[in-house]
């Protein structure tokens, strides 16, 4: 029996099928299977063009998706689609996030927790002490580093959280299956070892420069913040700087010498509104990333429940007093503030001052369909 993840991937070969579209034919077909068996017409029908249908009955004549699925497979590479569990929470957060990836190694629920490093290739001696400091601090303080595997800041970034002994991942612009650049073969062997390769690029895809600046989006979706450390004025890393803030997390730039060209980008970011990063402490003050290690253990032993997921729905919106919490739930305020305080234990809610709460947005929507089947 095929696994249905298969057709995922073939559909991942598609060139202009990406996540809008995707979600427009599960939403016609209700099944990924009866999607890629669909006649033209009934493609059509669920809103692809002629162009697009023709391209696509033509992959579909053309490619052995067992084949597929098997070489994939050898080569030790894991697919993880919108409908698994072990896609990541955050990445799963952002608009149109990609339908499939394809990873070496393991993403952990540790990766919650999760801060992106990125900057130029031509990185200053300045750009590669800071970039140290801040990946080993990262590191240190239990987070997983992010980058792209890239020359530079990234490479230097992965170096550092590998050597503080912690998780790092790298996000590709091109198949897991090919490293790029070359000379960090030996780099991403170790990432694999201590975290894992992320693409959405289907494995054999080269690393073309067009598909780069839409990794980025992945880089920050991934992540609870973004530093950028050194960026000219036409950097990538101001790309990854652009998606995380529209995506809502925190962008925190490294201030360097105004005559530096590495320093155009981050000094401009900061005068634009990003958090000067002046230590790891102002990070994690401004994440509330105290507890990271409590959280993570609590989580880990302290399963969630239809309680949990009920208050999580009442405060998904806007700060609830916990009095006005026990009204709305109909539970006694005795249970209210007991749950409320191994929710905060565990990073799912947040006090603000004068006994109200709220949601940690990136856990809400988790904990609130767990909680649904557990009733």
């Amino acid at each position: 029996m095929r696994d249905s993840r298969c057709y995922w991937v073939g559909f991942n070969l598609v060139k202009g099928i990406g996540a809008v579209r995707m979600q427009m034919l599960l939403d016609h077909f209700g099944d990924i299977q009866l999607a890629w068996q669909a006649s033209p017409q009934a493609l059509q029908a669920a809103g692809l063009n002629s162009k697009l249908e023709e391209h696509f009955i033509q992959l579909r004549a053309g490619v052995d998706l067992d084949q597929v699925w098997e070489s994939t497979q050898a080569q030790g590479i894991k697919v993880l689609t919108w409908l698994d569990e072990g896609y990541p929470r955050r990445l799963k957060e952002i608009d149109q996030s990609p339908p499939v990836l394809y990873i070496r190694g393991e993403l952990s629920t540790d990766d919650d927790w999760a801060v992106a490093i990125v900057g130029t290739r031509r990185v200053t001696p300045y750009g590669r002490q800071v970039t140290e400091e801040i990946a080993t601090s990262l590191a240190h303080h239990g987070l997983t580093v992010i980058s792209g595997l890239a020359r530079g800041v990234d490479a230097i970034a992965h170096f550092a959280a590998l050597n503080a002994g912690r998780r790092t991942l790298a996000v590709l612009g091109n198949g897991v299956d090919r490293i790029y650049p070359t000379e960090h073969h030996r780099l991403a062997e170790k990432i694999i070892q201590s975290g894992a390769l992320v693409s959405d690029y289907p494995p054999g895809t080269a690393p073309e420069g067009v598909n780069f600046p839409p990794r980025n989006r992945i880089i920050s979706g991934l992540s609870l913040a973004v530093i950028v450390v050194e960026a000219g004025e036409k950097s990538g890393a101001l790309i990854t700087a652009n998606f995380a803030a529209e995506q809502g997390r925190d962008v925190f730039a490294v201030p360097g010498n105004i005559n530096a060209p590495q320093s155009v980008g981050t000094n401009r970011l900061i005068q634009q509104g990003a958090h000067p990063y002046l230590s790891v402490q102002d990070l994690i003050d401004n994440l509330n990333l105290h507890m990271v290690g409590e959280q993570r253990l609590a989580r880990s032993v302290l399963p969630s429940d239809a309680v949990e997921a009920k208050f999580l729905a009442l405060l998904a919106d806007q700060p609830l007093h916990v009095d006005e919490i026990s009204n709305q739930s109909e539970t006694p305020i005795s249970v209210v503030t007991s749950t409320l305080a191994l929710m905060e234990l565990k990073g799912m809610v947040r006090q603000v001052g004068g006994m109200q709460y709220v949601a940690v947005r990136e856990l809400a929507e988790n904990y609130e369909v767990k909680g649904k089947k557990d009733e």
